[in-house]
């Protein structure tokens, strides 16, 4: 009888102090990393976001913002991949490009080294032109780029992101060839554009919202008009059968416990009908889509393949 006793009671303490477990995560900050330079899309949707999970994780949550940037993003989530599963160490997750690195170079993770917390943002690309290029319509771009192969020079955030795949469609498309010239982040790659230093640049729309005054903008990678920017015409319109974008979210290492997993999913979830984000957000020109858990695991499987299918049929220089 005893026995039964003290079993029971050690039972009930660890119910409670699996309770108390939940109850008490977050005690201590949680490092976001962020694989790109400060001012990019990635970071402003990571800053953007942190402080409304803090509110949804509760608890007195502190989520701190830290830039790796390097080798496409590469540096960045593989540090994340490879952190203690202890919640307290999330990433930015970017599509296509962190599948892209497992394709086109050897990476230190895989499609199963993640928890996969939720998409956030889905960023179409623009295609953008020095205002002292002279090219400031799609058809002169393309024009210059028949007649002068390699000419023109394309700044981007990184080789094998959403940037790269969308230059790649648009070669593919049109025929042409242009050059390309990486940067670590979308940040330098607008600054070295804004600067004259690069004829070409292919963003995302929440990265030229604010400088379209001192840019060209020769459409927008979407089937329909953004409305961030109504006034912009989509390839399509134009002709070009192009819709490309970049994809952003959170993940964490795999093997996250149960109940911190399930913490942290409710509070990304919420992000989706949280009208002040949603606000601060449109503030910025990031179009939110919010996917969370398994379904964001299917999303990046299904653009893994996607992308497999586009780089490996592709030369990369």
């Amino acid at each position: 009888m005893f026995n039964i006793f003290k079993t029971t009671a050690l039972a009930g303490a660890l119910a409670l102090s699996a309770g108390a477990a939940l109850a008490d995560y977050p005690e201590k900050p949680i490092e976001v990393i962020v694989g790109y330079s400060a001012g990019g899309g990635t970071d402003v949707m990571a800053r953007t976001a942190a402080p409304f999970i803090e509110k949804y994780l509760g608890d007195g949550a502190s989520l701190v913002v830290k830039n790796m940037p390097g080798a496409s993003g590469q540096i960045g989530v593989t540090e994340a991949a490879n952190a203690d599963p202890d919640g307290y160490t999330l990433g930015t997750f970017n599509l296509p490009g962190m599948m892209a690195r497992t394709i086109d170079r050897e990476a230190g993770y895989d499609r199963d080294s993640f928890t996969y917390l939720a998409n956030v943002v889905n960023d179409p690309n623009v295609i953008v032109t020095s205002k002292n290029s002279g090219l400031d319509t799609l058809d002169k771009l393309l024009a210059e780029a028949k007649a002068n192969p390699g000419a023109i020079t394309v700044g981007m955030s990184s080789l094998g992101g959403d940037d790269h795949f969308a230059l790649i469609k648009l070669q593919n498309a049109t025929e042409t060839e242009f050059t390309i010239v990486p940067f670590k982040g979308s940040a330098p790659a607008r600054t070295a554009l804004l600067g004259g230093h690069v004829a070409m640049g292919i963003l995302n729309i929440s990265e030229v919202a604010e400088f379209q005054d001192q840019l060209n903008v020769l459409g927008v990678a979407t089937n329909e008009r953004s409305t961030f920017a109504p006034d912009l015409p989509t390839f399509k319109e134009q002709g070009l059968d192009l819709v490309n974008g970049s994809m952003r979210g959170f993940i964490a290492p795999a093997g996250l416990p149960e109940d911190v997993q399930a913490k942290l999913l409710n509070a990304f979830s919420q992000l989706a009908s949280d009208q002040e984000f949603l606000a601060a957000m449109a503030a910025t020109a990031n179009p939110v889509e919010v996917v969370t858990g398994d379904d964001f695991k299917q999303l990046t499987s299904d653009l893994y393949d996607l992308a497999k299918g586009v780089w490996e049929t592709t030369p990369w220089n």
